[in-house]
């Protein structure tokens, strides 16, 4: 490909028709890197040894283009197209970390360290297939949900019908919503700053103390009008006392991206300390997913959305179980999603630290199930076309009772376990790199595409999320319990991005910034605002609850954990935005609630009624 390119180059000049087909040597040209369609188009049978020039130059490119995606070519000097497997450490600098990093995500024990080599680890996940297709196999007769096509090996699982809320949830749910306070989103944001204090992460670049006559009003009158995406001129109107210059000004020399992902970071942290959100979850999982974002149409960085039909960009979010936001991210509508399935597990520096990540269709790529199992996190999306999965058999002789069928014709869709215990050092190497931040892991999967077929990184990666993909599928299909938590992880993602969409009300939901940058801060701010108030919605529902109690209620965990904070009823978005709350600093709140969610931990519950955004 390269050589053919070097002869479009020699001939850029041309004018003409056609090319000659012979190199400086007197060589043809070999373009065997071209589908058969490209080498029938650039070749006219009329005029032998010449190429019709248009279609040679479109087949190069084209060529080149897919090898630059894909990282099989790379380009000198450049930032975006350098060579991604230089920027990996040594093998000898992972020999030092391996141990250590085995044991902190989980591949190993403490004493298996010293033997964990490239047979230990292809034993390992020929154990783990085997022990998944075994436990599938022998369940099979027993599990209702799940019928396997006898034809085309193509599994139902038969719907689940959900109980709905139960009664005693609900008669709580509508007693908290009675009387919960009514508050404005000013109070909200004022009162969490004082007490998380999340406002002090902000100030000049230059890390010299702010040069404002009130820090604090203006960070949270600043984060309120960000958050809710009014511009500032328009905030200016409805806000006594300050200006849309000065608005303006702060939002851009006083707020930066990683300033506002620390801010974010300390009301998970404080969200996570509070008893009440037990009730939701214990922060070990988190459902990852994105919405569309309108902007203006000439933009020169908006794409127009295939799904959406429309131009935007993607606010990609990762929930906890807990309904508060770890990360979030906004993405071009055009890149492949699952690539920042992982990024915001690895940036986010809460003390939240989940284990288990939910995504939906876009989270099935076999590259990222391989690195997900490699930096410790167990990847289980929900799949909505089991059509498209594949399954693959630990061996050639493998064969099984029940569902035999689901792999395929005896034989074949074998996991290449040779490949994977050859590329063991290459596959160690990039995990360590990713955990270390050498390469990051949105650089290496966007080169881990299905198209590099020449990459030896991506085939033994392939391989791997093979192995773990099927392992996660064939368990999807015979946990009727573990399908009902993914399906209610990826409701609450889907809630969040309604709610969050509720608080972002200015500017009719457009972002009005052309800036990449400028709008990856709106969708920070728009993060911080929402989790801020479900923050704030929780200390509230805790208060009502500790007066239900003293009121004689009896009180079921099971009843808080089908109640969601995401309330919008008591919130006063509209009109005048008086300034007055910030200045009244509220009394400490109280982080604890006299109820006993050891009870959910056991199972957690199957909350597909869960309460939307309202």
């Amino acid at each position: 490909m390269l050589d053919a390119l070097a002869h479009a180059q020699r001939h850029q000049s041309a004018r003409g028709e056609y090319i000659t087909a012979l190199d400086e040597e007197g060589k043809e040209v070999d373009i065997s890197f071209a589908t058969q369609n490209w080498r029938r188009a650039v070749a006219d049978k009329t005029r032998s040894g010449q190429f019709v020039r248009k279609h040679f130059e479109a087949m190069v490119f084209t060529a080149l283009a897919e090898e630059l995606r894909t990282g099989d070519v790379a380009v000198v000097g450049s930032e975006e197209y350098a060579d991604w497997s230089e920027q990996l450490l040594a093998w000898e600098v992972v020999q030092e970390k391996l141990a250590a990093y085995l044991v902190e995500v989980g591949l190993a024990e403490e004493g298996e360290t010293a033997e964990f080599d490239a047979q230990f680890f292809r034993r390992q996940l020929e154990d783990k297939l085997r022990g998944a297709t075994a436990a599938a196999d022998a369940g099979y007769p027993d599990n209702e949900g799940l019928v396997i096509d006898p034809e085309t090996g193509t599994p139902a699982l038969k719907p689940h019908r959900s109980e709905g809320q139960r009664p005693s949830a609900k008669r709580l749910e509508q007693e908290i919503k009675a009387r919960m306070p009514e508050r404005s989103l000013m109070g909200i944001v004022a009162r969490t700053a004082y007490w998380v204090e999340w406002w002090r992460r902000f100030g000049p670049a230059s890390g010299n103390e702010p040069k404002l006559e009130d820090p604090f009003g203006r960070y949270v009158i600043t984060t309120f009008v960000k958050g809710t995406n009014m511009g500032p001129y328009e905030a200016a109107r409805h806000i006594p006392g300050v200006s849309g210059h000065e608005l303006s000004y702060v939002a851009n020399r006083h707020f930066s991206i990683a300033l506002l992902n620390e801010a974010i970071a300390d009301l998970v942290n404080a969200h996570a300390r509070l008893d009440i959100s037990q009730a939701w979850g214990d922060g070990t999982a988190v459902a990852a997913d994105g919405t569309h974002m309108d902007t203006y149409l000439d933009n020169l960085l908006a794409e127009t959305s295939v799904r959406y039909g429309k131009p935007g960009g993607i606010a990609y979010h990762h929930i906890s179980d807990t309904y508060v936001a770890l990360f979030t991210h906004f993405i071009p509508c055009g890149v492949w999603e699952a690539v920042y399935i992982i990024v915001g597990l690895l940036k986010n520096t809460s003390e939240v630290q989940p284990t288990t990540v939910h995504a939906d269709t876009q989270g099935q790529s076999q590259p990222v199930f391989a690195l997900a199992h490699l930096l410790g996190f167990d990847l289980m999306p929900r799949i909505r076309n089991w059509k498209d999965c594949m399954f693959y058999r630990p061996s050639r002789q493998s064969e099984y009772v029940h569902i035999d069928t689901l792999f395929g014709e005896p034989g074949k869709h074998v996991i290449d376990f040779d490949l994977i215990e050859s590329q063991f050092r290459h596959l160690m190497r990039v995990a360590v790199s990713v955990r270390e931040g050498a390469i990051s892991s949105s650089t290496l999967l966007k080169r881990l595409r299905s198209g590099s077929r020449k990459n030896a990184t991506y085939t033994a990666f392939r391989e791997v999320g093979r192995v773990i993909r099927t392992a996660q599928l064939l368990r999807y299909l015979s946990d009727a319990p573990l399908r009902r938590r993914v399906t209610a992880a990826t409701n609450k993602v889907e809630s969040f991005n309604r709610f969050c969409q509720w608080i972002g009300f200015g500017n009719r939901g457009v972002i009005a910034d052309n800036d990449p940058v400028e709008q990856e801060k709106a969708m920070k701010f728009n993060a911080l605002l929402t989790n801020a108030v479900i923050f704030h919605n929780a200390l509230d529902i805790a208060e009502i609850v500790r007066q239900l109690l003293e009121e004689g209620w009896q009180i079921e965990p099971e009843d808080l954990a089908q109640i969601s904070p995401y309330l919008t009823e008591h919130i006063n978005r509209f009109g005048e935005y008086p300034t007055h709350e910030l200045g009244i600093q509220p009394e400490a709140y109280d982080p604890r609630l006299d109820v006993d969610f050891t009870v959910l931990r056991g199972d957690a519950p199957t909350s597909e009624s869960y309460s939307p955004a309202a």
